[in-house]
């Protein structure tokens, strides 16, 4: 059995947790729109032709606010399309998958999709093929009043009021190669520059996320955040980062360590955010946005067979295992103990592609492996994160050395007075016994032990087997004088909530 230790202490706490780091991400690629969202003729079609069954399972997961409509789409996308009588809208070829975009759904009907799903729209603008005035002109359209140009036009499609859409990304992964219209750090730091200028002048109440770079392991990394933020620095809130991660060497151990990858990724981006703001003279703080982060690996030679100029073709469909859902775990852990920077993520994406959720086309909707890490943390991950005072016993992998066999991380609720620890035993052969010690938090009782587990790490949720892998209850152990050992089973995915003795 492997040891570990936690102690919990009141006043040492990380942050308040923004709720918008359960945020996800929907793009215009694959079926995450048509066949995932938007279905006419389904039986589960409502009259807008949003899929019910979907919506039921987006709000089981409370996304406070959902990235759209991408994603590499973006860099190419002509908004315009997208609104007005359906019957007018062109098809176009997108360049970014290789597909025709049919234009049934765009903002006017996303912004009521988000309505109805209970979350709010995080757009982003096209900084690729368009520019500062393309941005200038969806920010009238979709937050201004009326008596303007884009805003009547809006007003003339239906929508009186505006949409009022908070959070904005200026661009997305504008130093990609793969990008339409990729730019050099100078180049898209100006372009970002005067786009933020431009939507902020139209809407002062708007908040900006700029373009970091797509991964820690891009060849401008570090340097590219400094420069763009350089430019940006007086009108952007957040910068973003990008990660997946995949196991194609089969080496568990490895693949479930690459959270310290990740955790080494926000620290870096937060030096760099730092370092630039002294350079800038700027008391100001530059907030992180992880506004994509996931697995993804698993459909990647299928895609290669994909017919060119499809229309929402079965694409980027990753079927996630329990050991994917394990990682998912430890990246939850991950964004949770940067709490105090990482202010917004988006688990990417939603539906279809690389998604907790799937579909049929004309049947079912079901959850995947990685829907129920993501569940526990949206439900009870909402409150402070508290310091973790943690000791594990460790293992060296493939690329890491000194990785935990425990991580953990612990939410506190001051208005019920509970603690959430959320941990993830990475050992494959033996339990580990978590010694957990409270402080300052009056007699606690462990209320609830909820577990993710499995035999076989390969074990899949489908259509057929939709509950395969599901979380169970486990039989709470009693806590002494607050504190607790409390086992954990091998390669497991656990969620233990305490509350105080009094609500007992």
């Amino acid at each position: 059995m492997k040891q570990a230790s936690l102690t919990l202490i009141k006043q040492d706490t990380i942050s308040k947790v923004d709720p918008r780091i359960f945020g996800s991400f929907l793009e215009h690629l694959g079926r995450a729109i048509y066949g995932g969202i938007y279905e006419p003729g389904h039986p589960a079609a409502d009259e807008m032709g949003f899929r019910r069954d979907v919506l039921d399972l987006v709000r089981k997961l409370r996304v406070p606010i959902v990235r759209y409509p991408g994603g590499n789409f973006v860099s190419g996308y002509c908004w315009e399309d997208g609104i007005g009588p359906k019957e007018l809208r062109p098809r176009r070829t997108e360049l970014a998958w290789g597909t025709i975009e049919t234009n049934q759904v765009g903002i006017d009907e996303f912004q009521e999709w988000a309505r109805r799903a209970g979350t709010q729209v995080m757009m982003a603008v096209n900084l690729g093929t368009r520019g500062p005035s393309e941005a200038k002109d969806l920010v009238e359209y979709c937050n201004h009043p009326g008596g303007s140009k884009y805003s009547d036009l809006r007003i003339q499609n239906g929508f009186a009021a505006p949409f009022g859409i908070h959070t904005w990304c200026l661009g997305n992964e504008m130093d990609g190669p793969w990008q339409m219209c990729a730019k050099t750090a100078e180049e898209y730091g100006r372009t970002a520059r005067e786009a933020a200028k431009l939507m902020k002048w139209v809407d002062p109440s708007i908040e900006l996320v700029a373009c970091g770079s797509s991964g820690s392991n891009m060849p401008t990394f570090g340097r590219w955040e400094s420069t763009v933020l350089e430019h940006t620095y007086e009108y952007a809130d957040y910068i973003s980062l990008h990660t997946y991660y995949g196991n194609r060497e089969e080496d568990t151990a490895d693949y479930l360590a690459n959270t310290l990858d990740m955790d080494y990724f926000i620290r870096s981006v937060i030096a760099a955010c730092d370092y630039t703001g002294v350079i800038c003279r700027s008391k100001k703080k530059i907030n992180l946005s992880f506004d994509e982060w996931n697995v993804w690996f698993h459909s990647n030679a299928q895609d290669k067979e994909i017919p060119r100029w499809s229309i929402a073709p079965h694409q980027l469909e990753d079927i996630y295992t329990f050991e994917d859902a394990l990682l998912v775990g430890g990246m939850l852990i991950t964004l949770f103990n940067h709490a105090d920077r990482v202010k917004i993520a988006c688990l990417a994406q939603l539906v279809n592609v690389i998604a907790p959720i799937m579909t049929q086309n004309g049947g079912s909707a079901w959850a995947q492996t990685i829907f129920y890490p993501f569940l526990h943390a949206s439900q009870y991950g909402r409150g402070t994160v508290l310091h973790p005072i943690m000791q594990s016993q460790k293992y060296d992998s493939r690329r890491y050395t000194d990785v935990p066999y425990v991580d953990t991380a612990s939410v506190w609720d001051e208005d019920t007075g509970e603690v959430t620890v959320f941990a993830l035993n990475r050992c494959l052969e033996d339990e580990a016994l978590l010694q957990m010690s409270f402080r300052e938090f009056g007699s606690l009782y462990l209320k609830e032990h909820l577990v993710l587990e499995h035999s076989d790490l390969m074990a899949v949720n489908t259509c057929e087997a939709p509950n395969r892998v599901a979380p169970s209850s486990k039989t709470p152990v009693s806590v002494q004088e607050n504190e607790a050992q409390i086992p954990l089973s091998p390669h497991s995915w656990n969620v233990l909530r305490f509350a105080p003795v009094k609500a007992q």
